[in-house]
């Protein structure tokens, strides 16, 4: 297997029929989620280079896409699938990692949130940084929540006038110094202990070994 991702560009527009099926068949397996994407929708993600696309050789293995709320306040990262044939050998992650790099590098003020009620989704937002927030404090905009009304869960959000549903809200702010990447707190951890053990080796240079006894 050589699966390799990368940010879609327009030759990958071919795949867009393909993805929208994947998306739909996942969505009516987990019986929740936003069931289905137009081909359109998706070849313009791909054109405007806020997709990223994982492939081995010519076979779709999973996909993603990036989507702006309220001029830019707000991005997500969504309609994030693994070809089943793929599942299990921690490809989401890595597709979501990469989406997650797109969305910092293109708008790197913007607060990252995504809903979902899938568990190994949630654990991939928590590495990355997200935290979990209440739907309040997520965007607003009509069009965000109107792309809901294709999930079995619908009625649900509105009956609780979009406060709560089965989704759980993730949200990354880049603002947050708590937010931080679990690969960069533990890169910034590691960088801690080199920067102990070499003060402490300097430290002990200019101690007398026999002052230490007496």
């Amino acid at each position: 297997m050589s699966v390799y991702i990368y940010i879609a560009s327009e030759h990958h527009t071919s795949y867009a029929d393909e993805i929208c099926i994947m998306i739909e068949e996942a969505a009516h397996k987990r019986g929740t989620g936003i069931a289905k994407r137009d081909p359109e929708y998706i070849k313009k993600k791909i054109r405007n280079g806020n997709s990223v696309i994982a492939l081995d050789n010519k076979t779709l293995v999973g996909f993603c896409y990036i989507e702006i709320w309220e001029n830019k306040k707000y991005v997500a990262n969504s309609g994030l699938i693994v070809n089943p044939d793929y599942r299990g050998q921690g490809i989401a992650k890595k597709i979501k990692s990469k989406a997650f790099e797109l969305s910092r590098k293109k708008y790197p003020e913007s607060k990252l949130f995504g809903i979902t009620t899938s568990l190994p989704v949630m654990k991939i937002n928590s590495d990355l940084g997200y935290r979990p927030v209440t739907f309040s404090e997520l965007t607003q905009d009509d069009t965000f929540w109107n792309g809901c009304q294709s999930c079995p869960n619908y009625d649900i959000l509105t009956r609780n006038e979009r406060k709560n549903c089965l989704c759980t809200g993730m949200m990354f702010d880049p603002k947050n110094p708590n937010t931080k990447p679990k690969a960069e707190r533990e890169k910034n951890i590691a960088k801690y202990y080199r920067w102990v053990r070499l003060k402490s080796a300097k430290f002990l240079k200019f101690i007398n070994p026999i002052n230490l006894f007496f």
